[in-house]
């Protein structure tokens, strides 16, 4: 619904993971004898622009990247249009680089590892905010009513 997504580091590389693997972690972590110390992660890295490729490639947009720095721009591959841009007020001002947990503990001590790939996790993403703009949408168009009027 946007011309454009606006973004901050692109090459930030985090420890993406499912919440509902995590409430189980929790689950399981509350089920033991003693209390520990658990880190719950997925243990492996993606960058943001990882992520947004994933993201429009679920809704058959290949992007493409042109630029760099802060003049760097994601354009839909088969239109050219600039989709993706960067904008200096999303960089975080203490950026970590990366960001990865190692859940070897709760592997071994809880037999629990995320179930959900990082791939699954960015479809179910875009899947729940194309239902949510398509609700949006509907909602707009049934009796003259704006979402807007709904949320404020």
């Amino acid at each position: 619904m946007q011309e454009n997504l606006y973004l901050g580091n692109l090459d930030a590389k985090r420890d993406w993971g499912y919440a509902g693997d995590y409430v189980k972690a929790m689950w399981m972590i509350l089920q033991q004898e003693q209390p520990e110390d658990y880190v719950i992660a997925t243990g492996e890295t993606h960058s943001v622009r990882e992520f947004v490729e994933l993201a429009f490639r679920h809704v058959g947009i290949n992007i493409i990247w042109r630029g760099m720095g802060l003049n760097e721009k994601g354009v839909d591959a088969a239109s050219g249009k600039e989709i993706v841009r960067i904008d200096p007020r999303y960089f975080r001002p203490t950026e970590v680089e990366i960001l990865l947990g190692d859940p070897t503990k709760a592997r071994k001590k809880l037999g629990w590892k995320s179930e959900t790939s990082f791939e699954e996790l960015v479809s179910m993403m875009v899947t729940a905010d194309l239902n949510n703009t398509q609700r949006d949408l509907l909602c707009k168009k049934k009796n003259g009513f704006r979402v807007s009027n709904w949320i404020e």
